[in-house]
């Protein structure tokens, strides 16, 4: 069995799948000012009673990253840049821990400027004298040659709990993107490392000790160990959630949109033959372009527990959350209070969702009934233009599955699928409103959970070939070997290939699960004196994110546990 674990906005979702489906499930409340004891709870709750070598392993869906960025609590972190050829370097100024040392290397890898020790030292000096204890280095164009960041890096170490290289986080070209990634690895690091330590503990303590995984924004899941690497990966790990909650259950012959309805925001995405899309050049959040790969999703702050209110003679809902609904105890009226005053929903306090709502239909002049009705539908006509505006901007830029780039395909969903705790009220009047098909996800309350439970394990390596060099390296795994003239573009399939199942069992993927993909076949033509003197090769080749073997049969349960 596998234990999925999602944290969301309002509640964490636990769950335990297996051969006959949907074993257990549990709900816990979300506390955002000590997620750690929320994801301990959860984990504590759903392994009550179950044997320890009855779990295969674990994979989770953590918030703690994400949030981190957004509400701007990043740990302090320092900053080592390299200037190089082009571009000034402190145009993507970080934070005010952030030096520029000398030392360059050109674009085919060469190094034109050595590196300067004593500016390094000096450097980290004066980090390490502001209490910097993880830093990023990064130098322009080390995806060709680490060489420089490997320098700086043994110079400095010891001096540091952790040092991230740009060229190991990503073997992209991009060279803001790269700094901006490295930079929020190293912010997120100390933040990563409590959560770490407290997972693998509460398991301990439990008995349980298999493997762990974390959901990445690809969809796909990274050992746990494996994260502590590249704690950047973990960021949007809740959409992803969202997105593969809903791919065990989407139709393979139509274009699907995807709304997950919770607490505090709705996530969105589109699935093309129940197939995601993909952000393949890197996410943006929070103002910082990164490298980080992440399936196409996008968010509003809409949802249950959206703050309702009249401004101005016009109903206003959210993006703001100020607790529960009303019927739960809460202090301000939400579209979750009018669904209860509808008696749409039940187990909350119609009584006070009643209160809650009245001061809203007496500046509207409307009955308590009638403003509840305009809520509820106000909230369900935003979602789905927020969704217009996705496909829109979707449609407005080349479109990608994780799958294949689809060139000049224009996204046009004519279904619905709607998952998240409120799933079921809403689906009927989606569907009402939007001339749209629209399908509630089976065990919708928990469907992120499951998602997460039925990812596989992703991974990607870069590989650079340079035969006038005699030489074939993969920045991102420490791979270095010698190579003749001889060496073709097939070569570095082949071995780029090898590389990736190795790091993938390495990540804790099963062999059955593994499937590769080419994203990039590139070969130049080395030229001097109008002779041949060799060739550049670069390859990327990733695993492709999806969900476990097995799914099928899981999923398969599922729906018909729930058809009973």
């Amino acid at each position: 069995m596998i234990i999925g674990l999602d944290v969301g906005g309002t509640h964490t979702d636990v769950v335990l799948v297996g051969e006959n489906g949907l074993e257990k499930q549990i709900k816990v409340p979300t506390d955002t000012s000590a997620l750690f004891h929320t994801v301990l709870t959860g984990l504590e709750k759903i392994t009550e009673n179950v044997p320890a070598d009855e779990i295969s392993h674990t994979v989770l869906s953590t918030t703690l990253t994400t949030n981190a960025i957004v509400q701007g609590k990043l740990s302090p972190a320092g900053m080592i840049v390299t200037s190089g050829p082009g571009i000034d370097p402190e145009a993507f100024r970080t934070s005010e821990h952030y030096f520029i040392v000398p030392g360059g290397i050109d674009h085919s890898g060469r190094e034109i400027e050595k590196i300067d020790p004593e500016k390094v030292k000096a450097a980290a000096a004066r980090l390490e004298k502001a209490g910097i204890r993880d830093i990023g280095v990064v130098g322009k164009f080390s995806a060709r040659n680490p060489a420089h960041e490997r320098q700086i890096a043994e110079a400095i170490g010891p001096r540091f709990e952790k040092v991230f290289l740009g060229h190991q986080i990503s073997g992209n070209f991009g060279f803001p993107r790269r700094i901006n990634t490295t930079f929020l690895n190293a912010s997120v690091y100390p933040l990563h490392c409590q959560f770490f330590e407290a997972v693998k503990k509460s398991l301990k303590q439990k008995g349980i000790t298999v493997p762990i995984h974390i959901l990445k924004a690809d969809g796909g899941t990274m050992g746990l160990d494996t994260s502590i690497d590249f704690p950047g990966q973990s960021i949007l790990s809740g959409p992803a959630a969202s997105v593969m909650g809903s791919v065990a259950f989407a139709p393979d012959y139509t274009e699907t949109l995807v709304l997950d309805i919770g607490g505090t925001s709705t996530d969105m995405a589109v699935l093309i033959k129940g197939v995601p899309l993909l952000a393949p050049h890197g996410v943006d959040i929070s103002g910082y372009k990164t490298l980080i790969r992440a399936l196409n999703s996008h968010s509003i702050g809409i949802g249950g527990d959206s703050r309702v209110r009249v401004e101005n003679g016009e109903l206003k809902i959210g993006p703001d959350r100020t607790g529960p609904a009303m019927g739960y105890g809460g202090a301000d009226p939400t579209p979750t209070d009018a669904l209860f005053v509808l008696e749409r929903s039940e187990g909350g306090d119609r009584r006070r969702a009643v209160q809650g709502i009245e001061p809203i239909a007496g500046q509207l002049g409307v009955s308590v009934e009638e403003a509840a009705y305009e809520i509820f539908d106000k909230t369900c006509r935003e979602i789905l233009a927020g969704a217009r505006e996705m496909i829109e901007n979707i449609n407005s830029k080349p479109v990608y599955t994780v799958k294949e780039a689809l060139e000049g395909y224009q996204v046009n969903p004519d279904h619905i699928l709607v998952l998240g705790g409120p799933a079921a009220y809403f689906a009927e009047h989606f569907q009402n409103i939007s001339g749209y098909t629209v399908d509630t996800v089976p065990e919708c309350q928990v469907a992120n959970a499951i998602g997460t439970a039925l990812s596989r394990t992703t991974c990607e390596i870069t590989l650079f070939a340079d035969t006038q060099k005699g030489l074939v390296t993969a920045p991102e795994e420490s791979f270095s070997q010698t190579v003749d003239l001889h060496f073709t573009r097939q070569d570095a399939h082949q071995m780029g290939t090898n590389l990736l199942k190795q790091k993938a069992v390495r990540l804790g993927a099963k062999t059955e699960d593994i499937e590769t993909e080419l994203l990039e076949d590139l070969e130049f033509n080395i030229v001097r004196g109008f002779r041949l003197m060799g060739k550049n090769i670069r390859v990327k080749q990733q695993i492709k994110p999806g969900l476990i073997h097995d799914f099928k049969n899981i999923s398969k349960k599922i729906k018909e546990a729930c058809a009973r």
